[in-house]
C-alpha cells in the first residue's frame, strides 16, 4: 500500500510515518513549506526526517494560501482552514501517485486543532481516509519512539515557527462556519497550486 504523510519538522508526524513504514507502507512525505514567512531550517528538518523514516520527500509552498486566508478569513480559524487546505493537497497528489490514504501525526487533544470537534471538522475535507497512528498517544509516548528511530534530535532543532497561528484558535469550530470562510478564497486554484509545485526534494 501506498500513503501520503502530512509531515511537518516536528516531532509527531515522523514517528507516524515511521509506523506506518514499518507496516511495510510506502510512504510519500509531504511538507508544507511557508518560506518566505518562516525560515529555511523547517525543510531541512524535513529533508533529515524523511531520510531516517524512509520516505520520499516532497515540498510544497503554503505562503500563497496563508496570504489568501490571512486577507479574507477569520484569523481564528486560520489552523484549520490550513490544515484542511493540506488534506486537499495530499488528496490531490495521493489520486495522482496512486496512493491509498492520508497519514497524519494528530493525537487528540495535543493542539488547538486536534480537539475531537476539529478534527471532525478536518476529516470533512477530502474523500480519502486519513489514518492517525498517534491519535491515543501522550507526548512522552512519541517521543520514546523518535529518540528510538533517531529523528529527535533533528525535530528539536531550533525553526521559526508558523507566524500564522492566531493568538486564540477556534477548538470547537463548525463546519458551517468553516465552508463560509473557505467561500471567500479561491480552494480549487489554491490547491491545484500546491499539488503542482510540490517537488520531490
Amino acid at each position: 500500500m501506498k500513503a501520503v504523510a502530512l509531515f511537518s519538522s516536528g516531532i509527531d508526524s515522523p514517528v507516524a510515518a515511521y509506523l506506518m513504514a514499518k507496516k511495510g507502507v510506502e510512504v510519500i512525505a509531504l511538507h508544507m513549506d511557508s518560506r518566505p514567512h518562516t525560515d529555511d531550517a523547517g525543510v531541512e528538518k524535513a529533508r533529515g526526517l524523511a531520510e531516517k523514516v524512509g520516505a520520499k520527500l516532497r515540498v510544497f509552498n503554503n505562503s500563497r494560501f496563508h496570504q489568501e486566508v490571512r486577507d479574507n478569513c477569520n484569523p481564528k480559524l486560520h489552523c484549520i482552514l490550513c490544515k484542511r487546505h493540506m488534506y486537499r493537497v495530499a488528496e490531490r497528489i495521493a489520486e495522482r501517485e496512486g496512493a491509498d490514504f492520508i497519514v497524519t501525526g494528530e493525537s487528540i487533544g495535543q493542539v488547538a486543532s486536534q480537539t475531537v470537534e476539529n478534527l471532525e471538522v478536518l476529516d470533512n475535507a477530502v474523500k480519502m481516509p486519513v489514518i492517525r497512528p498517534l491519535i491515543g498517544f501522550d507526548k512522552e509516548e512519541t517521543i520514546r519512539i523518535a529518540r528510538d528511530i533517531g529523528t529527535y534530535s533533528i525535530s528539536s532543532r531550533k525553526s521559526a515557527g508558523c507566524p500564522f497561528v492566531p493568538k486564540a484558535p477556534a477548538t470547537k469550530s463548525r463546519i458551517e462556519d468553516v465552508l463560509k470562510e473557505e467561500s471567500k478564497i479561491d480552494l480549487d486554484a489554491l490547491v491545484e497550486q500546491g499539488a503542482s509545485n510540490a517537488e520531490v526534494t
